[in-house]
C-alpha cells in the first residue's frame, strides 16, 4: 500500500485540473490583478512593436538637445540629442529583460536550495542557512560596484549581480514550506517506499508549493525592476551606450524643474511596471490561498 502511495503524486490529475480552474477563476475575479495584466501586456506589446516602425534609434544623438515634445519627438530629446521615446522603449525592454532573468535565476536557485534544506534538515539546513545569512549581511551596493567595474556593465552582468543577492528571499520562503510538507503523510509514505531525495522534492514537495513559488517569482520581477533602477541611478547598473529606465532617470533627474517631461516619463513607466506586477502578485496570492 505504501509503495502505491509513493508512486502516485499527492493530488490526482483530475483534482489538479479542478484546482487549477479554481485558481484561475479566483484570479480573474481580482480586478486589480486583471488591470495589472492588461497594463503590463499593453506595455510589453508597445515596447516590442514601436521599434519596428519608429524612425529614430535609441543611440542616435544627431538631433538638437532639449527639444520639447512635438510631432517629430513626442517625448522630446535629452541633453545630448537622444530621442526620449526611443530611449524609454529601449530602457523598458532592458529593465524587463533584467527583471525576468533575475526572477528566473533567483527563484530557481532559491527554490532548489530552500527545498533541499527544508527536507534534509541537519547539516544541509545549517549550511544553506549560514550561506543565506552571509549573502544577507554583504553590502550589495559595494559588491555591485566592484563587479560592475571588474566585468562589463552589460544587462546580463547586472542581472547576475542582482540574482546573487535576491535568491535568499526565495530560499527562506521555500525552506519553511518544505519543512511543513516534509511532515505530511504522503511524504512519509514515499520515504518509506524508498523514494530518493530528488524524487520526493520534485514529485511531492514542489507540486504542492506551486502557489508560493508563482507568487514569489512574480513579486521578484517587480522588486528586480526597482533594484536595477536603484543600481542604475547611482551609476552601477547598465552602462552606456545601452540604457535602462534607471539609467534614463539618472541621466535626467537634474531636469526635474526645468524640463520635467524628461524625468516623469521614465519614472511613470517604472511606477506602472512595479504597480502592475505587485497587483498581479497580490491576485495570485489570493487565488492560491484556500482561505479566501
Amino acid at each position: 500500500m505504501n509503495a502505491l502511495l509513493a508512486q502516485r503524486p499527492p493530488d490526482p490529475p483530475r483534482s489538479q485540473v479542478r484546482r487549477g480552474r479554481l485558481v484561475l477563476r479566483r484570479f480573474r475575479r481580482h480586478r486589480l490583478a486583471m488591470a495589472g495584466v492588461v497594463a503590463l501586456a499593453v506595455l510589453v506589446l508597445a515596447v516590442l512593436i514601436v521599434p519596428l516602425w519608429w524612425p529614430h534609434d535609441y543611440g542616435d544623438a544627431s538631433f538638437p538637445p532639449f527639444v520639447p515634445p512635438n510631432a517629430e519627438f513626442p517625448l522630446g530629446t535629452n541633453k545630448i540629442g537622444l530621442d526620449m521615446l526611443a530611449q524609454i522603449v529601449r530602457g523598458t525592454q532592458l529593465s524587463l529583460l533584467i527583471a525576468v532573468t533575475v526572477s528566473i535565476v533567483a527563484t530557481t536557485l532559491g527554490v532548489a536550495l530552500g527545498s533541499l534544506a527544508g527536507y534534509r534538515r541537519g547539516f544541509t539546513d545549517a549550511a544553506v542557512s549560514r550561506l543565506t545569512d552571509l549573502f544577507l549581511i554583504v553590502p550589495q551596493i559595494a559588491v555591485a560596484a566592484i563587479l560592475v567595474k571588474v566585468f562589463d556593465g552589460s544587462w546580463f552582468t547586472v542581472a547576475l549581480i542582482l540574482s546573487a543577492f535576491y535568491w535568499t528571499q526565495s530560499a527562506r520562503i521555500t525552506r519553511g514550506e518544505a519543512m511543513s510538507l516534509a511532515q505530511r503523510e504522503f511524504v512519509e509514505s514515499a520515504r518509506a517506499a524508498g523514494a530518493g531525495t530528488a524524487r520526493i522534492i520534485t514529485r511531492h514537495l514542489l507540486p504542492n508549493m506551486t502557489g508560493t513559488i508563482a507568487v514569489n517569482a512574480t513579486l521578484a520581477v517587480a522588486q528586480a525592476v526597482l533594484l536595477e533602477a536603484g543600481l542604475s541611478f547611482v551609476g552601477l547598473g547598465v552602462q552606456l551606450p545601452d540604457t535602462s529606465l534607471g539609467r534614463i532617470i539618472f541621466d535626467n533627474y537634474t531636469q526635474f524643474s526645468g524640463r520635467p517631461w524628461l524625468f516623469f516619463w521614465p519614472f511613470g513607466v517604472l511606477v506602472l511596471i512595479s504597480l502592475a506586477l505587485n497587483f498581479i502578485g497580490d491576485g495570485l496570492r489570493d487565488a492560491f490561498d484556500a482561505r479566501t
